[in-house]
């Protein structure tokens, strides 16, 4: 009874933050639901025993929300000073939302404990015997391992193909030349200049 009611409490707090994510005119407001909503998918798979892809969850996405949170407040110029005189306004906010983060972490923890004590483990997907990472892994390189490669692949190809798309080279640009700093010379660079008494140089 408790996992049904913890799993109907996440979702509902997951989809709530996917709609406040598209309805909020703020971006500060869309990160932040955003970032909620992780945590709510990442709690719903705990609840169904898989840790590992909790953790991912958290780490991949979170960070790449930040890093893309970074490069957008980059991009807009967005004024630091006009921001921190109206933080106090956000401050209810990032305070419901890490209440409401405090509490499904307790939730989740009470679960786990609860399933502990009581002999059962919840939604337990993996062979006697094997964690859930060891059972991923042993899938990923032994059944799935050409696929797996395949996708590797894919995303170098992807990352040199952005990298070739974005670079420009424009004659107006300074650029770092090693054969000539190699080869230059110190009376190339340096110019004695003998200044008389009185005289400037």
């Amino acid at each position: 009874m408790l996992t049904a009611i913890a799993f109907y409490v996440f979702s509902a707090a997951l989809i709530l933050a996917a709609l406040m994510v598209i309805a909020s005119r703020n971006p500060v407001h869309s990160v932040l639901y955003l970032i909620l909503a992780f945590f709510n998918a990442a709690a719903l798979f705990v609840l169904m025993g898989a840790e590992f892809l909790a953790m991912i969850l958290l780490i991949v996405y979170v960070g790449a929300v930040a890093v893309l949170f970074l490069f957008v407040v980059m991009m807009l110029d967005i004024d630091f000073a006009e921001l921190k005189r109206g933080a106090l306004r956000y401050a209810p906010v990032g305070a419901l939302v890490g209440l409401a983060l405090v509490v499904e972490l307790v939730l989740v923890g009470s679960i786990w404990s609860f399933a502990a004590d009581a002999g059962h483990v919840l939604g337990a997907a993996t062979p006697a015997g094997m964690t859930n990472t060891e059972a991923l892994g042993h899938i990923l390189y032994t059944d799935y391992i050409y696929y797996f490669q395949t996708a590797g692949l894919i995303l170098l190809v992807a990352m040199i193909g952005a990298i070739v798309l974005t670079l420009r080279h424009r004659p107006d640009v300074r650029r770092q030349s090693i054969p000539r700093q190699v080869a230059r010379r110190p009376k190339d660079s340096m110019v004695v200049v003998d200044i008389q008494p009185g005289q400037g140089a």
